[in-house]
């Protein structure tokens, strides 16, 4: 069984991620560390783990942890995913691994180097209906692919939410704004060539709240928009000469809708609908972890991923500033 230890008490890992771990058949909660030893004991007690430290330094340092879920504000997760490699742990580190492909790129030397595992938390790479997407796009169930429309938005203005403070890394495009981008890629195995975007920030807060993208692939655009300020919507449809695939929770399965895709032909005259009850993304990404951790096979995101989707986000923040096309 692999041992977890989790770096924080955050609201993600209380709320998902250490709720799948505890569910998970081939992990076990091992320790939580946080810089209030209190609050690590409480939330180690309310779940069942053995071992409550009052640093990351003295998690990192236990023989009681083979790898930690790391879900710290953005702005640290380069810096713990380091240390914690060093420290010989294997790493799941919540997304965005950081706000720049240059910060990340260090991270590959240091993978090799110390032999374990480094990667980003993209729990929807890990879901079923994805995994459906890709194999409906690869057969040419809708033909040739033309058009990839998305969105995700909620409402936060809370000025002491992270998301909002753009010293720990808060602002949309980090946060929500590299969904679209990595479910397309995962989904049609292709990278962007170039990207024109609006991007607008929060006069108070800095942090970008709004942003209108557009990306050209090679044989397809995509087009979304993403906003921490908006109503709370979420969709991705993937349109081809065929037919059509449409997902109507591709990120927050079963919070937004329902886990299901739809595959709709041409014609108009029936559509194919896949459903995924009773599906834990973020079991069966931690699942999928722990089994590469210990020498089994699963497709893990893996740090070059990490590179190119952030060599995305980078360049639409480009395009925001410049008002023009920039390339990946």
């Amino acid at each position: 069984m692999f041992r977890w230890g989790v770096m924080s008490t955050a609201k993600i890992g209380r709320d998902h991620v250490i709720p799948a771990i505890a569910e998970a058949g081939n992990g076990v909660l091992s320790a939580i560390a946080s810089r209030d030893e209190a609050r690590a004991r409480a939330l180690a007690d309310r779940f069942g783990a053995p071992h409550a430290f009052g640093s990351y330094e003295a998690m990192l340092a236990s023989d009681a942890v083979d790898g930690v879920y790391i879900p710290l504000p953005t702005s640290q997760h380069v810096e713990w995913a380091a240390k914690a490699a060093e420290a010989g742990k294997h790493v799941l580190v919540e997304k965005p691994l950081a706000l720049n492909a240059a910060d990340i790129e260090p991270l590959l030397e240091v993978e090799k180097r110390t032999g374990v595992i480094i990667s980003e938390a993209f729990m929807v790479t890990y879901h079923p209906q994805w995994l459906k997407v890709r194999e409906l796009i690869a057969d040419g169930a809708i033909g040739r692919l033309r058009q990839v429309q998305g969105a995700f938005t909620y409402h936060n203005v809370d000025p002491d939410n992270m998301r909002n403070r753009p010293e720990l890394g808060g602002g949309g495009l980090p946060d929500i704004g590299v969904y679209p981008t990595v479910t397309t890629r995962f989904a049609t195995g292709k990278e962007p060539l170039s990207v024109s975007a609006t991007v607008e920030r929060d006069p108070v807060f800095g942090t970008d709240i709004y942003a209108d993208v557009r990306a050209r692939f090679d044989g397809f655009e995509l087009a979304f928009y993403c906003s921490t300020q908006m109503a709370a919507r979420q969709f991705m449809v993937f349109h081809g000469d065929k037919g059509f695939i449409e997902v109507a929770a591709p990120f927050n399965a079963g919070l937004y809708d329902h886990d299901r895709v739809t595959l709709h032909n041409a014609g108009h005259d029936g559509a194919q609908v896949w459903r995924f009850p009773g599906v834990r993304q973020y079991r069966l990404e931690v699942e999928a972890f722990a089994r590469k951790a210990t020498g089994g096979k699963a497709e893990l995101f893996r740090l070059e991923d990490s590179i190119r989707n952030q060599k995305f986000i980078d360049a639409v923040f480009r395009a925001g500033e410049s008002g023009a096309w920039e390339a990946v």
